[in-house]
């Protein structure tokens, strides 16, 4: 059967997911559980977003409208760019596999960090380009080793900032560093799917950096503090030659209707983003202090996670929290480390309780 498919996908194993609750009530029996395994909003979507879905399901027997001229138009005033400069995405992993299919082929080359967001090797394999993935330095993006690992080939570079899985930055200085010193060939795409989260002062907003380069793609997602994750809203802001191409390669009516309603919503209601903004950072900062004190590593997170490191097989460490009603998330490049989602007061107290038991 391998002839079927690229030797690459051959090498591909399926995303992992965060367990789903109700899964972990079929296999253990466990009915109490708390997720924070997804990097979710614990305080879920904006009233004003389900409001506006439960309207839009009037018109569900039509297709939604392909070009999401309202959402485009909200998200170009929000962020004072053009409409034409914004493609939208069923979620920002659909658009980080749509650039590398428009972008790059097997004769090209793409950058990313390891590790990283898992969907940018997820799909130069699917279509069979190849990488370099450069080792993060003191768990951060290494720029500079990223950028002397380019090469005549290189179409794509991918930069998660705050990074998935550790949840670390890079600073402002070492971005715009970097967007001025690639060659222009080379499409610089900055994954900012946290970005809300931030509290950094040097922590850089790359639409602010648009003037520094020409080939430059933001992705921004309304999965996380808009609480939207299950409607899969994405969208990046580019140039508009490079989203016209996007365009071209996208899907037709790749963003339902009722996710469109939902999104533009969403960005209306600023007072339930500041309440969420708030309590990741109150409970951010709580999680990694209490964690410390544990006499475990926490790195420097910017992101709705911290990434710790247990001092032992983590896997373990998670199949015991299962067994309490806790979903973490185990990484397979990362054998000692847990990536746990910022939940509310409650869930985390929880977490921590579990997690002392475990180690005790």
């Amino acid at each position: 059967m391998s002839a079927l498919v690229l030797p690459s996908v051959e090498l591909l194993s399926p995303y992992e997911t965060g367990k789903p609750l109700d899964e972990l009530a079929r296999e253990l029996g466990v009915t109490d559980a708390v997720k924070l395994a997804s990097n979710e909003n614990p305080l879920g979507p904006s009233p004003r977003a389900l409001e506006a879905a439960r309207r839009a399901l009037e018109s569900v027997h039509l297709y939604p409208d392909g070009a999401a001229y309202r959402l485009r138009e909200r998200l170009a005033a929000v962020h004072g760019v053009r409409m034409e400069e914004i493609v939208q995405g069923n979620g920002s992993n659909e658009l980080l596999d749509l650039i590398v299919h428009t972008f790059a082929t097997p004769g090209s080359h793409i950058v990313f960090a390891d590790p990283a967001f898992v969907v940018y090797r997820l799909a130069a394999l699917a279509y069979g380009v190849p990488f370099t993935a450069v080792p993060l330095r003191d768990q951060r993006h290494d720029l500079e080793a990223m950028a002397a690992a380019v090469t005549p080939k290189t179409r794509l570079l991918f930069i998660a900032n705050p990074n998935n899985p550790t949840g670390t930055h890079v600073g402002r200085a070492a971005v715009e560093r970097l967007l001025r010193e690639l060659p222009p060939e080379v499409i610089v795409v900055m994954d900012e799917a946290y970005i809300q989260y931030t509290d950094a002062p040097d922590f850089p907003d790359s639409l602010r950096l648009r003037g520094l380069r020409e080939r430059l793609l933001v992705l921004r997602t309304f999965s996380k503090i808009y609480g939207l994750a299950g409607f899969r809203v994405g969208y990046a802001v580019g140039p508009v030659q490079l989203i016209d191409y996007l365009n071209r390669v996208r899907a037709p009516f790749n963003v339902s209707a009722l996710a469109q309603a939902a999104a533009v919503a969403a960005l209306d209601d600023a007072e339930h983003v500041e309440k969420s903004r708030a309590l990741n950072l109150r409970e951010r900062d709580r999680l990694t202090r209490e964690l410390t004190q544990l006499g475990l590593s926490v790195a420097p997170s910017q992101a709705n996670f911290v990434l710790v490191d247990v001092g032992r097989p983590a896997r373990a460490v998670y199949d015991a929290l299962l067994r309490k009603g806790v979903i973490v998330r185990p990484f397979g490049n990362l054998p000692t480390s847990l990536r746990v989602t910022i939940g509310t007061e409650r869930e985390n107290q929880r977490f921590l309780d579990s997690l002392s038991a475990v180690l005790a």
